[in-house]
């Protein structure tokens, strides 16, 4: 049992990054009616950046880590005003692999600009361990899991509580009904992308402070696929749950797949057979909504 519980406490600290990335996925959906397949990229260019602020000047982590969001929303404001505005009318499946694009394109520079290897990311927090009674947790994933509830707040009481928020919200749900009361689509959009960037760049710090920097930080964006379709795509509280939910599978998976086999690293498969389980019965997702259609 002790085995069992250490292997959820782990799979929801790690599924609550999952959940602040899934987060931005969610959200530009939403906006755009577009999955943006540069979410994982943007998250690992977010974390390199921060550590390239405070190996280069010596900043302190928080305003070194201010900085690197406002990095990442200046970013997606450019990505959004030089690219993707000038693709509103066309295609979903063109804007789609232009997203693939810009990420095959930030990979490179992160490759050329860090090389492919592994950098070990400064101690930010302490490493040593927190007895919870039956199990021990590292500091930094306590802190990382603290950082992610207050995040998910702060952006949850944004959406409910501001008038930009509700704007958004507005023009989520229909877009056609929000231009007609006179909503700036392209502001919300662009708005979008960079809250899309920003959390983007939190949950690639907050990675990347567990498990160091590489290129392989950006397929993050690739895990967190399962918790987004699995919480219905369209829902942001949907994805926040299914994002622990998917944590989780993937380190009871993890764990167990490796005492049975002896094999390491089959952990990420098995979300992927409790989701395609769970879409046989509802394809719509824990959390998402039918569409119905009046003829």
């Amino acid at each position: 049992m002790d085995y069992f519980l250490a292997l959820v406490v782990n799979g929801i600290i790690v599924g609550s990054i999952y959940s602040v990335v899934a987060l931005g996925l969610v959200l530009i959906y939403k906006a755009t009616e577009v999955v943006n397949f540069a979410q994982g990229e943007l998250l690992m260019i977010g974390a390199y950046i921060c550590l390239e602020i405070i190996v280069k000047t010596g900043m302190p982590f928080i305003p070194a880590f201010l900085m690197s969001m406002g990095f990442m929303a200046i970013l997606a404001l450019i990505i959004e005003r030089v690219v993707l505005r000038k693709m509103l009318e066309a295609p979903v499946m063109s804007v789609i692999m232009v997203t693939v694009g810009i990420g095959v394109i930030l990979r490179a520079v992160v490759i050329l600009v860090w090389k492919a290897i592994s950098i070990p990311f400064p101690e930010i927090f302490s490493r040593e361990g927190v007895s919870l009674g039956f199990i021990t947790i590292g500091q930094v994933y306590i802190w990382s899991f603290v950082l992610t509830l207050i995040f998910m707040g702060l952006f949850g009481a944004f959406f409910k509580y501001t008038r930009i928020g509700l704007v958004m919200r507005a023009t989520a749900s229909s877009r056609k009904a929000a231009e007609s009361m006179g909503v700036p689509l392209t502001k919300v959009f662009a708005l979008a992308w960079v809250i899309s960037a920003v959390v983007s760049c939190v949950g690639g710090v907050l990675a990347g402070n567990i498990a160091g920097l590489s290129p392989e930080l950006s397929f993050y964006g690739i895990k967190v696929f399962p918790a987004v379709i699995l919480g219905g795509l369209d829902s942001i509280v949907g994805a926040s749950i299914s994002g622990v939910i998917i944590g989780v599978l993937e380190n009871l998976g993890g764990g167990y797949i490796k005492d049975l086999t002896g094999i390491r690293g089959l952990g990420p498969v098995a979300p992927f057979f409790v989701l395609v389980g769970i879409l046989w019965i509802r394809p719509t997702g824990l959390f998402g909504k039918k569409e119905i259609e009046r003829v």
